[in-house]
């Protein structure tokens, strides 16, 4: 019993009534209650007590001048407690039972409202539930912060997209003047050029940027899991389906939703992603309550839809709805200037992420970096120059700290690993299908999932 005494002990409460009377009954019934009782008969003294403590619930009596019953009083202090401490709830409390003044407090900030003579157990029903309301609100306000804090977090750039080459600064020209619209962005390119980064650029600029960008790589859903993945589910809608779950449309609501590679959604899932953008709305699994839905639609790929669509592969009604804006990002061969740029940044970033401080590229090692082609562009610059940063032996980094691919084998090193046979036979069919990984899987034999785990395994 004592510890459960001591357990409902929580919270600070503030009086405030110019009846002394009053004040002493009511600290003697709530100093069980509450673990902070203050009592004041003048309310002057309100704005200093409430500056010295941070009270959850003022209890404040509605008149305090002799002869002068209109509750007007009351009403101003509640007003100037609003003004100082926005998040206390007040418990307005009167000998004048009057239901206009009642509802004139509650709709200018009280929580509640109780009469004198008061009944011991229903005042203390009420202060407990004005006490857990304002536990509420401040858990709620703490999780508004953090949500926007996260948000903050998740939406600062990773990295800018670095660049002085024509192609590039036409590129950034056109995100600047699409990012302010709401029109779909359809992004296009080689593997390892970047269409992420652009994809982030254009929600940066928008004006959805205090909301998140949501990613999704459309290639890694499992055909099973592409409704509960998107739309989300309601629990019981499937064996595993044991909660509720948001998809990837309702956590960008009011922010933008980047599919990535779009090109290889199979062909029946295509039709259920277009009803989505089409209606606006989105239903989960398991409910058949449509849900709506505003999102800034972005996608990326690297395959020629418009191939696709001559191959009845992809649907040319989904592809209209995507491509309302077309942005190219250039190959890294097209960009020579970029290089030297691209490679002195990724150099600074793995200086600081390996602890090797004070490298530089060497002016022979830049001219190798310059003259090569780059057929896994930026990624593949990337993953280079991370190479050479964690097998360097001196600050300088030279030519033959840098491996590149070779584009044909001499006789002498005609010799291939398993893994090095297989990485060439996905190549190549990904030359010959331009990219439909569907194709690719078909004719390699493998199921589409194992051949995009290969894909990314190869960083092809």
């Amino acid at each position: 019993m004592v510890v459960n005494a001591y357990m409902m002990q929580s919270g600070k409460i503030l009086i405030v009534d110019d009846n002394r009377s009053a004040l002493s009954a009511l600290k003697m019934l709530l100093q069980f209650e509450f673990e902070t009782v203050v009592t004041i008969a003048n309310p002057n003294q309100i704005t200093a007590e409430l500056r010295k403590n941070d009270f959850d619930v003022v209890l404040l009596d509605m008149n305090f001048s002799a002869g002068i019953n209109t509750g007007n009083e009351g009403l101003f202090w509640l007003g100037e407690i609003k003004k100082i401490a926005p998040t206390t709830e007040v418990v307005m409390i009167t000998a004048y039972g009057d239901v206009e003044l009642a509802v004139k407090a509650l709709k200018q900030g009280a929580a509640d409202f109780i009469l004198k003579p008061w009944e011991n157990e229903k005042l203390l029903a009420t202060l407990k539930s004005t006490l857990k309301l304002r536990k509420s609100n401040i858990k709620v306000e703490e999780l508004t912060q953090r949500e926007q804090t996260l948000k903050t977090e998740l939406n600062q750039e990773q990295r800018l997209i670095i660049g002085s080459s024509p192609g590039v600064l036409r590129m950034m020209q056109m995100i600047a003047k699409v990012a302010k619209t709401d029109a779909n962005v359809l992004i296009t390119g080689e593997n390892g050029t970047g269409k992420e980064l652009v994809a982030r650029e254009v929600h940066r600029k928008s004006d959805r940027n205090s909301e998140l960008l949501i990613t999704v790589d459309m290639g890694a859903i499992a055909e099973t899991l592409f409704e509960s993945e998107l739309f989300g589910h309601k629990k019981g809608a499937f064996t595993d389906a044991r909660e509720d779950r948001i998809g990837k449309f309702q956590l960008a609501h009011k922010g933008s939703l980047f599919l990535d590679e779009i090109g290889n959604l199979p062909l029946p899932l295509q039709s259920k992603l277009l009803a989505a953008l089409q209606n606006r709305t989105i239903i989960p699994v398991g409910s058949n309550q449509p849900v709506a839905i505003d999102i800034r639609l972005i996608s990326a790929t690297n395959s020629n839809l418009e191939q696709l669509i001559a191959q009845q592969q992809f649907r040319e009604d989904l592809l209209y709805r995507l491509n309302t804006i077309r942005i190219e990002v250039p190959p890294l061969r097209e960009r020579g200037e970029d290089i030297e740029l691209l490679a002195t940044f990724f150099l600074k970033y793995f200086e600081k992420k390996y602890h090797k401080f004070s490298l530089k590229i060497g002016s022979q090692a830049i001219n190798k970096l310059m003259k090569y082609c780059w057929p896994g562009n930026v990624r593949e610059l990337q993953h280079t120059i991370e190479k050479a940063v964690i097998l360097s032996d001196s600050d300088t980094l030279k030519p033959e700290d840098f491996v590149l691919k070779v584009p044909s084998r001499s006789a002498e090193a005609n010799f291939f690993t398993i893994e090095e046979m297989e990485k060439q036979m996905i190549e190549v069919a990904l030359d010959k299908h331009n990219g439909n990984l569907t194709a690719v899987a078909n004719q390699l034999g493998i199921s589409r999932q194992t051949l995009y785990n290969k894909i990314k395994r190869y960083d092809l």
